[in-house]
């Protein structure tokens, strides 16, 4: 009768009730049946006594549209139990233009591929045809937008320009995008206005699409950039979601709960408006974010102009120190200083002897000033320079985490402790967002009961992105299955030795196919490319 049977294992069906002792049987890429004692008979079996059986998990939030051409198994993300990843974060792999094709091609750097594509649907398409280990989804970066229109410039998109973009949007959402992702804190997504966000919305809501958003601030604005999220959403009629929710910097942390209270009004008037996060005190993007957006004007090859002229870097400097009229999100001020900014990945190799050290302490290997320090390493390693910034309350992220409407996202590439991985480091959450959350928050604090985390995971995330048959243990749905201990599973990966995976996964099934056995990569890639409930 059926394919696959995985026995005697503990029910958590991903929506939040009680667990309960079933036997769960695959045929095919469905699941056929979830019940005690099914006959087994012919089939593959998994046994699973005393381990908990739930849906895959979904990362809300993944950079690894890139990493899983170097490595089809995103093994970071598999050793957590994570089936579905979710990319397009201000940028996403499509649609590129003929120039942002070249320099995709030309900016490479140990992470070798090919790029036969153009459109975010061609890319897709070639992950699957190339082989994954797990599902990718995918919205439109509102940054790969626009240089379809108005590109670096910091000026208002013209109408031309505007209908240009929104067109090449619509036919990726005609082709399944899951909606408009935005990452407001960087240019050039910087430079769009809220009027312009609201066109672009409504687009996506044309095909029941979604807007998401690393939103214009989450320090000094927090609250105001929620109103922003909220009106988007109200006035293009869509569903809203933030990523990786915070209050950063901690002259800020007093308005987590002013922030939540925000949300739950809009979820009292009926917008949809949810969040993810994940479950770590340290953010991580580039280190030439600390320079202010509008000295990025022009793209990189511009910022790098002014960081070698004196006057523009004496510009930057008093920016980056000026505390007050401030609306950019300073992340050198949120992280307290040069002692809360971790160098993690440099471009060059004569640069990698910074990775793991603070800011603070490659100023001092130079002999020189923080911030002099800052503008000399971006502009030797000609890159953004990835680097954690340690400006989120560990109270705060507890508060949001209890909040029924918040799932969870690594916002970050999949990577493995192996080849060219190890010439950067990464910030731990890479490895560790599930596990943590599994075994920190929920096994040792009860932060979180099992069952609410594993929904938080799983079926609300699925509902949330329209994914079909998704996020849930019931036939007739799609078999994405994680078998992991309860008892065991953790986080192993620090800031000072992040290249460790997690513990307690024990097996992967992704579409019906065994993908992690035993801890190990069982050799097959039975990843799909998933699409949003709008495609044509």
């Amino acid at each position: 009768m059926f394919d696959l049977v995985v026995r005697s294992g503990t029910i958590y069906d991903g929506l939040g009730g009680e667990p309960y002792a079933a036997d769960l049987a695959i045929t095919g890429d469905q699941i056929a049946a979830v019940a005690p004692g099914l006959d087994a008979d012919g089939a593959q079996v998994v046994e699973a006594t005393g381990l908990a059986v739930a849906p895959g998990f979904i990362n809300m939030l993944s950079h690894s549209y890139y990493s899983v051409l170097v490595d089809p198994r995103s093994m970071s993300e598999l050793k957590q139990g994570v089936t579905t990843q979710i990319i397009g974060e201000g940028n996403s792999p499509g649609p590129l233009t003929p120039e942002e094709r070249r320099l995709l091609v030309e900016k490479q750097t140990v992470w070798k591929f090919d790029v036969p594509w153009t459109r975010l649907s061609e890319c897709l398409a070639y992950l699957q045809q190339k082989g994954t280990s797990q599902n990718f989804a995918s919205f439109v970066g509102e940054a790969t937008l626009r240089m379809h229109g108005p590109g670096h410039e910091n000026r208002p998109a013209t109408r031309e320009e505007m209908a240009t973009m929104c067109a090449v949007f619509a036919e990726e959402m005609a082709d399944g995008a899951l909606g408009l992702g935005t990452s407001l804190i960087y240019p050039p997504a910087f430079f769009f206005s809220t009027e312009e966000l609201i066109e672009l919305a409504k687009v996506a809501a044309r095909y029941r699409g979604k807007y998401i958003s690393h939103m214009r601030s989450e320090s000094t604005r927090l609250l105001e950039a929620i109103d922003e999220l909220v009106r988007i959403s109200r006035e293009a009629g869509l569903p809203a979601e933030i990523w990786h929710f915070k209050a950063a910097g901690q002259t800020n942390w007093d308005k987590m709960q002013a922030a939540i209270d925000r949300v739950e009004a809009a979820r009292a008037e009926g917008l949809k408006i949810t969040a993810d996060i994940y479950p770590y005190t340290a953010g991580a993007t580039g280190l030439s974010n600390c320079i202010p957006p509008w000295f990025h004007e022009g793209g990189s090859p511009k910022l790098y102009e002014r960081l070698a002229d004196p006057a523009a870097r004496a510009e930057m400097r008093q920016a980056i120190q000026s505390t007050e009229g401030v609306d950019w999100e300073n992340l050198y001020a949120g992280a307290g200083g040069p002692e809360g900014v971790l160098i993690l990945g440099t471009r060059k190799d004569e640069n990698r002897k910074y990775q793991g050290k603070t800011l603070a302490q490659v100023a001092e290997m130079e002999g020189t000033d923080p911030l002099e320090a800052l503008f000399d390493l971006v502009a030797r390693d000609r890159s953004r320079v990835d680097t954690a910034y340690f400006m989120i309350s560990e109270d705060n992220m507890r508060l949001v985490m209890q909040q029924p409407w918040v799932s969870f996202g690594s916002d970050s590439p999949s990577t493995a402790p192996e080849g060219v991985f190890l010439k950067t480091s990464t910030h731990p959450r890479a490895y560790g967002c599930f596990a943590r959350v599994l075994g920190r928050y929920v096994r040792e604090e009860k932060l979180l009961s099992l069952p609410e985390a594993v929904r938080r995971m799983t079926s609300l995330p699925a509902g949330n992105l329209g994914l079909d048959r998704r996020g849930r243990l019931a036939e007739g749905h799609f078999a994405d299955i994680v078998i992991f201990d309860p008892d065991t599973v953790a986080d192993r990966s620090t800031y000072d030795a992040p290249q460790q995976y997690a513990v307690g996964v024990r097996d992967v099934i992704v579409n019906g196919v065994v993908t992690l056995r035993d801890g190990e990569f069982a050799g097959n890639l039975a990843g799909r490319t998933l699409y949003g409930p709008g495609r044509r």
